[in-house]
C-alpha cells in the first residue's frame, strides 16, 4: 500500500507539472510548435539532471582518477565508431567511413580494446554520424524541434532515427541484460562527467535556457548535415550578446551586430576559436572526445544474434 501511494504521488505531481509547462506559453515560437510541451520536458530533465545526474557525475569525477575516465571514454566512443563507419557508408562518404573502420581496428588492437585512443595520434579523425544525419543528408526535413523524456534535444528526424541507432549499436547485442544496463548506466555518467563545464557555462551564461539549447542543437546538426552552408530556422528572436572578457566591456562599434560564434563541428570536436574580444568557453575534463547518440537500451527482441560476456 505503502509503494502504491508513493507511485500515486509521483504520478499526480508529474501530471501537475505537466499541467503547469502547458500553461506556460499560450502562443508557440514561429517554427516550434511543440513549444509549450518542450518547454515543460525541459524542465522536467533540468531538474532530473539536477538532482540525479549531475551530483552523481560530480561523485564520479571525485572518486575515478581522470587516466581511468579518459580510458571509459575513449572504450565507449570506439564503440560508437562502429555505427559512425556505417552511416557515413550509407551517405557514400567512403572516405569517412574507411577513416572510421580503420580508427576501430586500431583502437581495438593496439588500444587495449579501445581503452586508448591510438588512431588519433596516428592523425585518424574521429567523426560524428547517426542515422538521423544519414535521412538529412539524402533531403529528410528535420521537422520541428522535439525535447525527448531525460535523451534531451531532439527533432521528428532525429527522434525516428533512434530506432536504427539502435540496431547498430554494438552494446544493444551484449547479454546479459544487467551487463547491458550497467554499460548504458557507465556511459551515461561518464558522458555527463564529461559535460560538467559546458553545462555550468550554460547555467550561468542563458538568460532562456531552453532557447539557447534549442538554437544550439539545430544549429549543430544543420552543420553537421551541410557544413557552414546551411541555415537554421529562423524564430525571429534577438541574436546572442558578444559577452567581453571578464572585467572589460565588449567594444562594438554604433550599429554593428554582435559576432556570432559558429557552430561546433561536432559534439567530440575541438571547440570553435571565438570572436576577438569574446569569452572562451572552459574546456571541460575530456570533452575531446565525448561520444553523442549512444542510447542503448538493454534489451533485445529475440531472434537477433547476441554474444555474452563471461
Amino acid at each position: 500500500m505503502h509503494a502504491l501511494g508513493m507511485r500515486r504521488t509521483i504520478a499526480g505531481v508529474a501530471i501537475a507539472a505537466v499541467l503547469t509547462g502547458c500553461a506556460t506559453v499560450t502562443t508557440s515560437t514561429k517554427g516550434d510548435p511543440f513549444e509549450s510541451y518542450n518547454r515543460t520536458m525541459f524542465t522536467i530533465n533540468d531538474k532530473v539532471d539536477q538532482y540525479a545526474l549531475k551530483p552523481v557525475a560530480k561523485g564520479y569525477v571525485w572518486a575515478v582518477p581522470e587516466p581511468v575516465r579518459n580510458s571509459v571514454t575513449n572504450f565507449f566512443s570506439n564503440i560508437g565508431d562502429v555505427y559512425i563507419a556505417a552511416n557515413n557508408l550509407l551517405q557514400l562518404k567512403i572516405a569517412d567511413g574507411v577513416s572510421d573502420i580503420m580508427r576501430v581496428a586500431i583502437n581495438t588492437v593496439f588500444g587495449v580494446g579501445g581503452l586508448f585512443d591510438v588512431a588519433t595520434v596516428a592523425k585518424l579523425p574521429k567523426h560524428a554520424g547517426d542515422f538521423g544525419l544519414t535521412m538529412g543528408h539524402y533531403g529528410v526535413p528535420a521537422g520541428p524541434f522535439l525535447v525527448l523524456p531525460l535523451l534531451g534535444p531532439s527533432t521528428v528526424r532525429d527522434t525516428v532515427g533512434l530506432v536504427p541507432d539502435y540496431f547498430g549499436n554494438p552494446l544493444s547485442y551484449v547479454s546479459p541484460d544487467s551487463v547491458s544496463w550497467t554499460l548504458y548506466g557507465v556511459n551515461l555518467v561518464n558522458t555527463r562527467a564529461n559535460l560538467l563545464g559546458a553545462t555550468d557555462v550554460l547555467a550561468d551564461a542563458a538568460l532562456d535556457k531552453y532557447s539557447f539549447v534549442r538554437n544550439a542543437y539545430l544549429q549543430r546538426r544543420q552543420y553537421l548535415i551541410s557544413g557552414d552552408t546551411g541555415t537554421a530556422p529562423d524564430y525571429g528572436e534577438a541574436p546572442l550578446p558578444n559577452y567581453g572578457d571578464e572585467g572589460t566591456e565588449a567594444a562594438t562599434p554604433a550599429g554593428a551586430s554582435a559576432t556570432a560564434v559558429p557552430p561546433a563541428t561536432a559534439l567530440g570536436a575541438q571547440a570553435a576559436k571565438p570572436a576577438s574580444g569574446a569569452a572562451a568557453l572552459p574546456n571541460p575534463a575530456n570533452s575531446g572526445t565525448v561520444p553523442g547518440n549512444q542510447y542503448v537500451p538493454p534489451r533485445v527482441p529475440p531472434g537477433f544474434p547476441s554474444f555474452r560476456l563471461r
